[in-house]
């Protein structure tokens, strides 16, 4: 029997109209307008350069040495980055500095840490481009990862950057899940523990500028509470809090019953989002040191503050039982806020 049009469109029809679960057309012209400034290789070399510097800040003359360009053709490029609102500028005498609008840091964090490696490998996965290579040559992208590393992470050298990309594969492959992110992960995760590294020895120089205090979330399988907790406590601090989380035995995934929590909190936050193993590096860099039932894995160094965290396991509880984790978790997180930035409103 033939189905007549208006058959087929009732078969097909979503419960709700189309256009009650699209974003409106203002708020699509608008970012569509801001990914079409963000649509040019070199004004994202020069967003990553500018998003990495040491003060977080770049002129035109150290974005000129990216590529063969003149400084107006620079200037151009930065311009429309800022008419758009991405980025800041300041005119100091004769230069101007840019930097990462505040409304944008956590937005321009995800898109080179996260969306940037996941489109790489997303080409190499599906075999996009002919001219990469596929997963099979993985010390070919582990290279590449690695000097990407070494230019954005400062006091990095291409040794120590390779090293740790390799430690840093070897580590996630090791925890199981699945593998079609991990060049993605693996860049993620040695990408903090570079920089890490780096703070940890300016500490311990005396040469560190003042910096986000920085919190470091530890549990057993980096899976659940930790992940919660890190989660929250970027939540409510954004970028005035450096927030870190690992597991004794990372699992290969976040629990099923905890994913949905971290959505409520804002997906990906900018907070760790994936199980990973506890690093030295992780430890030093941090200020507070937090752990949450993984006995005495996490190595005591002096002049760190830390808490140990009595609370219950998402991977054991119902989802009642779940909720009541993270409420509180929510409440301690509160309470190490109060004392680690007593000027920052939070909810009742």
């Amino acid at each position: 029997m033939t189905t007549t049009a208006p058959e087929r469109a009732s078969e097909c029809s979503p419960a709700a109209p189309v256009a009650d679960r699209a974003i409106g057309s203002d708020v699509a012209d608008a970012v569509a307008t801001t990914l079409k400034a963000l649509a040019d290789p070199l004004r994202l070399r020069m967003l990553s350069a500018i998003a990495t510097a040491p003060d977080g800040e770049a002129c035109v003359c150290d974005l000129a040495e990216l590529a063969e360009v003149s400084q107006p053709t620079v200037s151009h490029h930065l311009k429309v980055l800022r008419d758009v609102g991405v980025l800041a500028s300041e005119r100091r005498g004769t230069w101007v500095w840019y930097r990462v609008a505040p409304g944008y840091r956590g937005a321009v964090t995800m898109l080179l840490d996260r969306f940037a490696p996941a489109a790489l490998e997303s080409r190499l996965t599906t075999g996009r481009d002919s001219a990469m290579h596929g997963l099979w040559d993985v010390e070919h992208e582990l290279a590449r990862v690695a000097a990407s590393l070494a230019a954005r992470v400062p006091a990095t050298t291409p040794d120590d950057a390779l090293r740790v990309v390799r430690e840093s594969y070897t580590a996630l492959a090791r925890r199981g899940g699945i593998p079609v992110h991990l060049v993605a992960l693996t860049e993620h995760f040695a990408g903090q523990r570079l920089a890490d590294a780096a703070l940890a020895r300016a500490s311990e120089a005396g040469t560190t500028a003042e910096h986000p205090p920085q919190v470091l979330f530890v549990c057993v399988a980096n899976a659940g509470r930790s992940q919660l907790a890190a989660a929250l406590l970027q939540h409510y601090a954004g970028d005035r809090v450096v927030v870190r989380s690992a597991g004794s035995v990372p699992a290969g995934d976040v629990h099923a019953s905890v994913k949905p929590l971290l959505v409520d909190l804002g997906g990906d936050t900018g907070a760790d989002v994936f199980p990973k193993p506890l690093t030295d590096d992780a430890v030093r860099a941090a200020d507070v040191v937090v752990t949450m039932g993984c006995g005495d894995v996490c190595p005591v160094l002096p002049g760190k503050r830390y808490e140990d965290w009595v609370v219950g396991d998402p991977a054991l509880a119902s989802p009642t039982g779940v909720r009541a984790i993270r409420d509180e978790l929510d409440a301690r997180v509160h309470a190490l806020l109060r004392d680690l930035l007593p000027d920052l409103p939070l909810p009742e």
